[in-house]
């Protein structure tokens, strides 16, 4: 029988009320209806991890393409998510459980996971759930909520080094994280550093020589200069590996800090601040150039070679040159992104709780591409030096700069967020869990290209600029309600009203039930949207050269010119969400979940299939003639042809059907603890196109199984070892008709972490220990493979050590 002296101390223990990522009530313990993987600083430190998209990439749920450092082509030097492979702007990412703006090089859809340094995260949490009831927009696929280190005194000192066993992407970084107590609150300060080396395409043995139709020295007509004033059939390719980067270089400057203060008994202050600035860099081949040349202006010795079978002179000749004599495109990006969070959370009486919050976010760059080629003065340049341009010789740099061939783009982007919230959320007396709370957010991008390329006088695509602004005011509600001893529902519902298209409105609906103290059940109904962003609202043209097939067979190349336009048309996207788990603890060192997840999207705001709808037109469809703005002849297919010019606009008629299963086994024990983590992909589809188990270079992989294994054994108190293994099931692709399919592979990393004293501590591994090449993709995006799905870089070590002052 207890005495006095226990009740009395059991009654002064204070249970400890967290904020779960999905929901807004405050709980007694961890396990709600939807499943939450939570990655801890230690977890992400032995795994030699200097970037938060390297951990994410890492997880089985991850799926498609993720932009990251291995992104040469297109990736504006930005690192982001991609949950399910559903796409990264349907990743809802937060920073301490609040928005983080949208980030890159100008109108982003996604936040670039750049922005916030690894030094000061203290957890990552992955909701694999729907959750736009609960957040709004964007939350379709899941969502990342990044937590920092928060209530730290003291200082302590980390450093990083890192390189391939081929002695390149050598890099390293530094942070300084300091908290003390100030005004009877706690403020923490920090400083991170990090410098990614670049690694070359072509010095990786698997990287086969690149075999483009545009070389030095130039070739009109689809001949090349023979030495001799004449032209002769082209026989080589240009190799544009030598000059591509495998791993692109980056330095990353940040400062962060967090205030928190009991400004009265029941009431705290809490505020947090965070500057980026990246300063990056990609580099491809030099600027493959492509104009058509007048031949009313061009000398008849050149012409005459060309004549068709009735002796007539064409009215055009098409010149492709590699530009070799300007150098290689040096695409570099500066980016400062700030963002400063403030609120108040006060508990009353009855320990229910009110809090309000101001979230301003703001994201500026400068991009801007070297050696970029201005298409109107290379063809003026041309005819007043036909001789000179088609020798085949090499050209003088400082000739090209005098006549204006040579010129540096420049572009400037920003985007900005402004959030004001205020909720109430409280527990009764009854166990019955609520919250409610209404937000104001206004978002705002914009993209300025490069005079030149707005006026289409580059050789690079013409490209119009992006501006636009929004708002949305919402409402939520959400319940957690008790039913029986085991029963537990879940429900929550939000009204969005955005300034662009109307109302929103969601739902979700969820159930616990507990079988025994070791076996429950769970599982989520949702609803979700994603509001169109303002990209995809307010963009103009935006040329791109795709590889197509003409069916008229008009086009000289595959690379065929598409317009890229948006549509301030566009609806939301609507989905429905579906997931259904258990949550068994085995035994004392056993437990395992397995959850059974589908998400189901339409109104997808996405493009029109342009091959498939050209091929209809081709058949005699004018509808799809229509859809892509061409003739029925083709017409606007190769150029601009009147009123006709191929172009592909966004419209809400995409679908995308995914469903899968997640499997976790947790063993730990006195010595090792054990975490195998899977993802078995059942279906996805998107536009009625079944991708399931394939891989190419646009949409990425997505592997029937993925499967992370992590080791961590104890040797002894100040000794620990890691082994991770991470396998990628194999894959079938198509490439122009022909089929090919990937082998599976298993990527090993290794570490060891070794602690001198309480302050000191040393880490040390390798990745890719045994130094996997990546499979062959016929279709891919680079390398021939595609380098954001398998390790194009290869083995690599690093070594960490951290001191606390």
């Amino acid at each position: 029988m207890p005495t006095m002296a226990n009740v009395i101390e059991e009654q002064e223990v204070e249970i400890e009320r967290i904020q779960v990522t999905g929901s807004r009530i405050s709980r007694t313990d961890m396990e709600t209806a939807s499943p939450v993987t939570v990655i801890s600083s230690e977890s992400i430190a032995k795994g030699g991890f200097t970037s938060i998209d390297e951990v994410l990439a890492s997880q089985p749920s991850a799926a498609g393409v993720s932009l990251g450092a291995s992104s040469n082509n297109g990736s504006g030097g930005s690192a982001t998510v991609n949950l399910r492979g559903m796409g990264s702007q349907r990743t809802l990412v937060l920073l301490n459980g609040r928005r983080m703006v949208s980030s890159g090089t100008g109108a982003d859809s996604s936040v670039d996971l750049n922005t916030i340094p690894v030094a000061m995260i203290k957890s990552i949490e992955i909701l694999k759930d729907g959750a736009s009831a609960v957040y709004g927009s964007d939350a379709i696929a899941g969502v990342v909520n990044i937590i920092t280190k928060k209530d730290y005194e003291g200082t302590e000192i980390s450093a990083d080094l890192s390189g391939t066993d081929k002695g390149d992407g050598n890099s390293g970084g530094f942070s300084i994280l300091h908290g003390t107590e100030v005004a009877d609150g706690n403020l923490v300060l920090g400083f991170s550093y990090t410098n990614r080396g670049d690694v070359i395409q072509s010095d990786r043995d698997f990287t086969p020589p690149g075999q483009s139709s545009f070389v030095p020295g130039g070739s009109l007509g689809g001949m090349v200069p023979d030495g001799n004033g004449g032209f002769e059939e082209r026989t080589e390719g240009y190799d544009y590996t030598t000059s591509s980067y495998a791993q692109t270089p980056s330095e990353l400057y940040s400062l962060f800090s967090s205030f928190n203060k009991e400004i009265a008994s029941d009431t705290e202050l809490s505020v947090d601040a965070m500057y980026t600035y990246r300063d990056s860099e990609q580099q491809m081949a030099p600027q493959p150039a492509n104009i058509d040349l007048d031949t009313a202006q061009l000398d008849s010795k050149y012409t005459d070679q060309f004549l068709d079978d009735n002796g007539d002179t064409p009215e055009f000749l098409n010149y492709r040159r590699r530009m070799t004599d300007a150098g290689p495109r040096i695409f570099q990006q500066e980016t400062h992104t700030y963002r400063i969070s403030a609120g108040l959370k006060s508990y009353l009486d009855n320990d229910d709780m009110w809090e309000m919050s101001a979230t301003y976010g703001r994201n500026e760059s400068k991009d801007k591409v070297q050696n970029s080629i201005h298409a109107g003065n290379m063809e003026q340049s041309i005819y007043e030096n036909q001789d000179l341009w088609f020798s085949g010789e090499d050209l003088d740099r400082d000739f090209l700069m005098e006549e204006g061939v040579i010129y540096t783009e420049g572009n400037e982007g920003g985007n900005e967020q402004f959030t004001i919230a205020m909720g109430y959320s409280g527990l009764s007396e009854n166990d019955i869990g609520y919250a409610f709370g209404i937000e104001n957010r206004y978002e705002s991008g914009y993209y300025t290209p490069d005079e030149v390329t707005q006026a289409g006088e580059s050789t690079a695509a013409q490209q119009d600029p992006t501006d636009g602004n929004y708002n949305v005011f919402s409402g939520y509600a959400e319940f957690s309600v008790p039913v029986t001893d085991s029963l537990a529902m879940e429900a929550a519902v939000r009204y969005d009203n955005y300034s662009t298209f109307g109302n929103a409105t969601t739902w979700k609906l969820g159930a616990t039930y507990t079988v025994s103290e070791s076996l429950m059940i769970r599982s989520v109904a949702a609803t979700g949207f994603r509001a169109p962003s303002v990209a995809e609202l307010y963009s103009g043209n935006s040329g791109s050269f795709d590889y197509l097939t003409d069916p008229w067979g008009n086009a000289p190349d595959k690379q065929i010119l598409v317009n890229y336009t948006g549509s301030d048309d566009l609806q939301p996207e609507e989905s429905e969400s579906f997931t259904f788990g258990v949550v068994w603890d085995v035994n004392d060192s056993i437990s395992t979940t397995v959850d059974y997840w589908k998400f189901d999207i339409t109104d997808a705001i996405t493009r029109l299939n342009v091959q498939s709808e050209m091929n209809a037109c081709f058949e005699g469809n004018m509808q799809s003639c229509e859809n892509v703005n061409i003739g029925p002849n083709g017409e606007g297919v190769n150029s601009d042809d009147g009123e006709y010019s191929l172009t592909s606009e966004l419209t809400n008629v995409g679908t995308q059907e995914t469903s899968g299963i997640d499997w976790n086994v947790t063993y730990s024990g006195d010595i090792f603890r054990v975490v195998v983590d899977t993802t078995y992909l059942i279906d996805f589809t998107e536009d009625d196109v079944d991708y399931t188990g394939t891989i190419d270079g646009i949409y990425g992989a997505y592997a029937e199984l993925k499967s992370t294994v992590t080791i961590n054994a104890d040797i002894t108190d100040d000794l620990s070892v890691q082994y991770i293994g991470q396998y990628l099931d194999g894959m079938d692709g198509d490439y122009y008709g022909e089929s090919y399919s990937t082998d599976a592979v298993m990527y090993h990393n290794v570490s060891a972490n070794y602690h001198f004293n309480d302050d000191w501590s040393v880490n040390a591994g390798v990745q890719n220990l045994f130094d996997t090449e990546p499979e062959t993709v016929l279709n891919g995006s680079d390398m021939n493979t595609v380098p954001e799905v398998y390790d194009t870089v290869g083995r690599n070590f690093y070594v960490s050590t951290v001191y606390k002052l």
